[in-house]
């Protein structure tokens, strides 16, 4: 099995946990949304797949367990390298860059390095295109109009 099906596997089982089905599914929309875009933006920009999926499953995973959102990039990066040290599928410097991405995903206004960035862009997409007849987060309009000319979405 793949780490990342392992992975996978690992949050489903977490996910199912959820009592309540709007939050679960909402929940599981969205880290398998993310994991899809940062499949593609890794792929684009020659970064590792594999890695940044497992980042985008695991980047809200504290915030959908906890039920809140108040500092749940800082929270979420600390539960992803319990997991992760659980599951001993990376390694140290695999769950660093995995940590590392997930800390910073909610500074969307800050440019940090490659794996963040593709986070960070792998979760505004999903934010953004999910549900098109939301408006679009104003600290998310920049980087949204920077991934529309990126991937030809004019």
């Amino acid at each position: 099995m793949s780490r990342l099906k392992e992975l996978r596997n690992y949050i489903n089982e977490e996910l199912y946990k959820i009592e309540d089905l709007d939050e679960r599914s909402a929940a599981f929309i969205h880290l398998y949304g993310v994991s899809l875009a940062s499949t593609m933006i890794a792929k684009k920009r020659g970064l590792d797949p594999e890695l940044l999926s497992m980042a985008a499953m695991l980047h809200d995973l504290h915030a959908y367990k906890s039920g809140s959102y108040e500092d749940h990039a800082h929270k979420g990066a600390e539960l992803a390298r319990e997991i992760l040290n659980r599951l001993n599928l990376t390694t140290d410097s695999e769950t660093e860059m995995i940590c590392s991405a997930i800390y910073h995903h909610d500074d969307k206004l800050v440019e940090d390095g490659p794996m963040e960035e593709a986070l960070k862009d792998a979760d505004v997409i999903s934010h953004c295109l999910h549900d098109t007849s939301k408006p679009i987060k104003e600290k998310e309009q920049k980087r949204f109009e920077k991934l529309c000319v990126e991937f030809g979405m004019g």
